[in-house]
């Protein structure tokens, strides 16, 4: 399996010894490397799948498509042999990865085989009908639309499984206080220090500049993942003072200026600091606590911190957060309940609210001089659009 630059004409091709299959970066790919390469892996395993059943790609019909969904979901992830079995943890109550493929890689992979037989479809080179259809069959979008509800994603595969909602989990201060002292360098205390005041994605900030960094206005500038918009995103004080310690620590010993990365490794020969790196840092300052957040739990952090503000309104949250979708920013907003101090406005009555998000109603009930409470239960899909 090859590969190309974004922005280049050049095909993506897998090859094997029994099938060869094309499909244009900029039509079906348009991402980065790491899309390139979920999208590749998800092909593989499809291909993998076929070759045992001895189809050609294109000869498939919705029959094996069904049996590749059915299949995903039974199956074992491969996986390190020393690797355990999913377990709760006990200091954040997250439950490690089991074995088998998780609702969103199995919807990813869905979706990528969907656009790839869209794709050799309208091209004449692969089956006349999608093996993986939509669910919506002959009828508009949004037909018998009720305008006092919210538009329901209606482009869902057929075999595309159901996805699990979830409230975001964010790192509790003191939690975050003792993780952030174990971080024993200025380039991992100024990473998580960015992550957790700007809300940026890891990948993100991984990719920022020299150039990008602007103490004077506490601003440091990222491209956006998906979209690949230029946007600076405020962050704290402390972040930069970390970020100048780690510059001065490394000064004559990287390249600094200009279109030169941010940051890097420690070790030479020096190189720019990749995700996995970053991920294997914070993974050591979890294991001295016994935890199991994520990177992107940082992020979560940062929303929850943001909507806490009274002084915040939800858009500017959402602008800070990148979020297409204003709806995207709402779950995350419902950690304004979360918070068990003392409230800045005072004790607000006794009330039970209700807002309805993507099929599920997310309750929470307002008491006097007591933590606020959230329950997420799942509604009905009204409308029947």
């Amino acid at each position: 399996m090859r590969g190309s630059p974004i922005g280049c004409s050049t095909p993506l091709v897998v090859s094997s010894s029994r099938s060869r299959c094309t499909f244009g970066i900029c039509r079906l790919l348009g991402g980065s490397v790491a899309t390139q390469r979920s999208y590749g892996m998800d092909l593989l395993r499809w291909f993998r799948f076929l070759w045992a059943l001895e189809v050609p790609w294109n000869q498939v019909t919705r029959s094996e498509a069904c049996d590749f969904s059915r299949w995903i979901q039974i199956t074992d992830k491969p996986r390190d042999p020393g690797f355990g079995a999913a377990t709760l943890n006990p200091v954040t109550g997250k439950r490690s990865p089991g074995s088998k493929y998780a609702a969103s890689t199995r919807g990813h992979s869905e979706s990528v085989l969907r656009s790839f037989y869209e794709f050799h479809a309208e091209t004449g080179s692969g089956p006349m009908v999608n093996p993986f259809p939509l669910v919506r069959r002959g009828r508009r979008a949004h037909a018998h639309h009720n305008p006092m509800e919210l538009y329901r994603h209606e482009r869902a595969g057929l075999y595309r499984p159901r996805p699990v909602r979830r409230v975001p989990r964010g790192i509790p201060d003191e939690k975050f206080n003792e993780l952030f002292a174990q971080l024993g360098l200025h380039r991992d205390r100024a990473l998580v220090a960015f992550w957790v005041s700007s809300g940026a994605r890891a990948c993100e900030l991984l990719g920022a500049r020299y150039r990008d960094s602007d103490p004077g206005q506490q601003l440091i500038t990222v491209v956006r993942k998906g979209s690949r918009a230029i946007q600076p995103v405020p962050a704290s004080p402390d972040a930069f003072v970390w970020l100048r310690l780690y510059q001065a620590q490394m000064q004559g010993l990287v390249a600094a200026g200009g279109d030169e990365s941010l940051w890097w490794t420690l070790r030479r020969p020096f190189r720019p600091l990749g995700y996995h790196a970053a991920y294997r840092m914070f993974t050591r300052a979890n294991a001295a606590l016994g935890s199991n957040w994520t990177l992107h739990d940082l992020r979560h952090t940062a929303a929850y911190r943001m909507a806490r503000d009274s002084d915040m309104p939800l858009t500017d949250v959402q602008w800070v957060l990148g979020h297409a979708q204003l709806s995207t920013s709402r779950v995350g907003h419902t950690a304004r309940y979360l918070c068990s101090g003392p409230f800045p406005c005072g004790p607000p009555p006794n009330q039970l609210c209700r807002t309805r998000h993507n099929g599920f109603y997310v309750e929470h009930r307002i008491m006097p001089n007591e933590p606020r409470k959230l329950v997420v239960c799942p509604g009905q899909q009204s409308g029947r659009g």
